[in-house]
């Protein structure tokens, strides 16, 4: 990552940061800034981010420093990012999808940016900090015998309420994408 891309979104990220400390009490951006260059690649960390960044993730870090010291960053955008909408769930739900298929996957186009979807209790968790995918929805990471049968996991908030529910893996709308988590 160039010096002034690095630069701007490190600009970005701490400017959103500040402004919500509500979803990491206790935590100061020097902490944050310590523990990217102390990752096991920087560079990679900073990738990762900037693809959530300029996909409107809005990225930033809920929660505190885990045992190991870690970190994790998460899509903090009102609505499902725009830049990962209309995707079905997997690669192998794109190869099988005949008719109509999207235009990519969610957990291809993750493994891309080399981030993670939420698991239902990242995406419970950051719904505790505010009202989340009002008019869309997000794929959340699925247990393998739910994949296994075909089906998948996604989340949204409606009636002020956050719902966990199931579709097949083929599926893909347009107002569903996913959330990306990056732990440092």
């Amino acid at each position: 990552m160039k010096g002034a891309d690095r630069t701007t979104l490190l600009k970005a990220l701490q400017t959103r940061f500040d402004a919500h400390g509500e979803r990491h009490p206790g935590l100061a951006w020097s902490q944050v800034m310590a523990r990217i260059e102390a990752s096991a690649d920087p560079t990679a960390a900073l990738t990762s981010l900037a693809a959530m960044e300029s996909t409107g993730g809005e990225p930033d870090v809920l929660g505190g420093a885990a045992a190991d010291g870690s970190l994790v960053f998460v899509d903090c955008s009102a609505e499902t990012p725009a830049g990962r909408r209309s995707l079905c769930f997997d690669p192998q739900a794109l190869a099988e999808r005949k008719e109509h298929p999207p235009k990519g996957s969610a957990l291809g186009l993750a493994a891309d940016m080399g981030v993670s979807l939420l698991t239902e209790a990242q995406y419970r968790e950051l719904q505790r900090h505010g009202p989340f995918d009002r008019k869309t929805s997000s794929w959340l990471a699925t247990p393998s015998p739910i994949r296994a049968l075909g089906g998948v996991l996604f989340g949204d908030r409606r009636y002020d309420t956050v719902f966990v529910y199931h579709n097949g893996a083929q599926s893909y709308y347009a107002v569903r994408g996913f959330r990306a988590s990056l732990a440092v």
